[in-house]
């Protein structure tokens, strides 16, 4: 393929993915469809698209007649047009702007298991951190100075064991956790109860940006969402819907971070605590959750044996793929890039920053020994 025929190619592929993103923006952005509801659509009629060829009949047997009319008729209001237009426009501005689609390959797979998974998650930096194992930090915005300092060494020498380290970037032990990731150059996850433009709390500005380099931030609200107390309780199911665990280092009985234990229950995920003194109120709420069952955690190494059996086949599945060739610098590149869902060949270009040439070479010789296998619309690692 020519150069030229390339650049048309990739050209009509984004038009088409734009297209379909777009629909998908369409549909969110309706005043009534949270992600409950966009999910029942999605089971019920199959697609996106054939929520918007389905008929007003067909709609209203799901959902409310005023919203039924609306998507059947004419969902594209001028404020809904300008949200999309602002929409591309900062997707286009970086490549390290996403946003991942239910049905996207580099979408969690953790997360994809909720019954109210996000339709939707916009991203800042490294989208394929989200599938990597994730154990959450969380806790008082008020800490004591012992449970920053603890925060900060946990997360510190769990991302050192290879975890991905995921918190809300809020003040206090969310962002000791943050910044533990960062200082031991591990990688990080934030997410947001914002849009995932805008920094909040504005005294963590400089975190956010490391985060953007070193991490992702995430978040399932549209550009430009301000902060709002409702948000925070739906982003914590986010944060545990991601991980394997949640850790909580200092919480008083009526703290948030109790929700973000509660919720990681109900989606079967981890729950731990550190314990503290009786006479310190911000430790009532994990000696609460200790009571309730929760992981005792003094150190790191509590957390890690009760994550081995999880984590187990995910690093030996990691390892039998790396080993079965030697592969150049090039490879490995694309195997990291890659994750562990199937990818398109344009994904991976947009994630490994590769040339088309480079990449094309990789890929095949990669699928020739057998590290990689094709399936429709790109590649995935492969099966042991």
């Amino acid at each position: 393929m020519t150069n030229s025929h390339q650049q048309e190619y990739q050209q009509e592929q984004q038009y088409s993915d734009w297209q379909q993103l777009r629909k998908w923006l369409l549909l969110s952005f309706q005043p009534g469809v949270g992600p409950v509801r966009f999910n029942s659509l999605l089971k019920e009629f199959g697609s996106v698209d054939a929520v918007f060829s389905a008929s007003y009949t067909q709609l209203k047997q799901g959902i409310p007649e005023k919203l039924a009319d609306k998507i059947a008729g004419n969902p594209e209001t001028p404020d809904i047009i300008s949200w999309i237009e602002n929409t591309r426009n900062w997707l286009e501005a970086s490549n390290a702007h996403h946003i991942l689609s239910l049905h996207s390959s580099l979408y969690p797979a953790r997360l994809r298991e909720l019954n109210d998974s996000p339709p939707l998650l916009y991203v800042i930096g490294n989208p394929n951190l989200l599938n990597e194992p994730q154990l959450a930090i969380v806790g008082s915005r008020r800490p004591t100075p012992a449970a920053m300092k603890l925060a900060q060494e946990l997360a510190a020498e769990l991302s050192g064991a290879g975890l991905v380290i995921t918190s809300g970037m809020a003040q206090g032990i969310d962002t000791a956790a943050h910044q533990g990731t960062l200082g031991g150059y591990g990688s990080t996850v934030a997410v947001l109860g914002t849009g995932v433009d805008r920094v909040y709390p504005q005294s963590n500005q400089n975190l956010y940006a490391a985060i953007a380099q070193q991490g992702a931030l995430v978040s399932e609200f549209p550009l430009g969402t301000a902060p709002a107390r409702t948000n925070f309780p739906k982003r914590n199911r986010i944060i545990s819907g991601l991980s394997f665990g949640v850790l909580v280092v200092e919480a008083s009985i009526k703290s948030g971070s109790l929700i973000s234990a509660r919720m990681a229950a109900e989606q079967g995920r981890e729950v731990f605590a550190v314990p503290g003194s009786v006479l310190n109120p911000m430790s009532k709420g994990c000696h609460k959750l200790i009571r309730e069952g929760a992981v005792l955690v003094e150190t790191a190494e509590d957390i890690l044996l009760e994550l081995q059996p999880l984590l187990q086949p995910l690093l030996a599945e990691e390892k039998n793929t790396a080993e079965q060739t030697e592969l150049s610098g090039v490879q490995r590149v694309v195997l990291e890039g890659m994750g562990f869902d199937p990818i398109s060949t344009d994904a991976l270009g947009e994630i490994t920053g590769l040339s088309w040439e480079e990449l094309s070479i990789a890929l095949t010789d990669m699928e020739l020994d057998g590290v990689i296998e094709a399936v429709p619309g790109g590649y995935i690692r492969a099966q042991k």
